[in-house]
C-alpha cells in the first residue's frame, strides 16, 4: 500500500483550495492500491489558508525544535504541521506503506524542496517537516516526480 498526498490525487486541499492531480496517482487510489492523507487537515488547518513556509531551516530542523514555521502574516503554526506530521506517520503505520508519495515544495510534504522560508517564491533544497518525520522513521518518500521508481507491479 502506498500513502499519497490527498492533493496529488486531485482533492483541492491545498493552501489555496487547489489541487496538484496526478492521473497516476488518482488511479492508484482508484485501485484501492494507495490511501491519501493531507497532513494540514490532519493537524487542524483548513482550505483555503495562509500560507507558509518554515523559517531557520528545514522540517529537520523543526523536529528539532530548532526551526518554525510561520504563516505569511507572522503567526507561528508550527505545533499544527508537527501534529498533522505525526498523524500521518500513524497513518503510514496502520496501512503499512511501503512508499510515501508526498507534493513537492510544501512545509509538510515536500521531499527534496521547500520554499525558503522568505515568502519570494524561491525554493531551497530541503524537505517538511512531514518528509522528514517519515523518512525518520524509516519510510521510502518520494515525490510526485519520482513516481517512476514505485515498481511497475504496482503502478496502474
Amino acid at each position: 500500500m502506498i500513502l499519497v498526498s490527498s492533493c496529488l490525487a486531485g482533492v483541492e486541499c491545498r493552501y489555496n483550495g487547489s489541487h496538484s492531480l496526478q492521473e497516476k496517482i488518482e488511479a492508484l487510489v482508484a485501485a484501492k492500491q494507495a490511501v491519501m492523507a493531507c497532513p494540514e487537515l490532519l493537524g487542524g488547518f483548513s482550505t483555503p489558508r495562509e500560507p507558509a513556509e518554515i523559517q531557520g531551516g528545514n522540517g529537520e530542523d523543526v523536529l528539532d525544535g530548532k526551526a518554525r514555521i510561520l504563516e505569511r502574516s507572522g503567526r507561528d503554526v508550527t505545533e499544527l504541521y508537527l501534529e498533522g506530521a505525526y498523524k500521518t506517520l500513524e497513518m503510514a503505520r496502520q496501512i503499512g506503506a511501503s512508499s510515501v508519495v508526498l507534493k513537492e515544495n510544501s512545509p509538510s510534504c515536500g521531499s527534496s524542496f521547500i520554499y525558503d522560508g522568505q515568502f519570494a517564491n524561491r525554493r531551497k533544497s530541503g524537505e517538511g517537516v512531514t518528509a522528514a518525520l517519515l523518512r525518520r522513521e524509516g519510510f521510502r518518500v518520494l515525490n510526485e516526480q519520482e513516481l517512476a521508481l514505485l515498481s511497475k507491479t504496482i503502478m496502474p
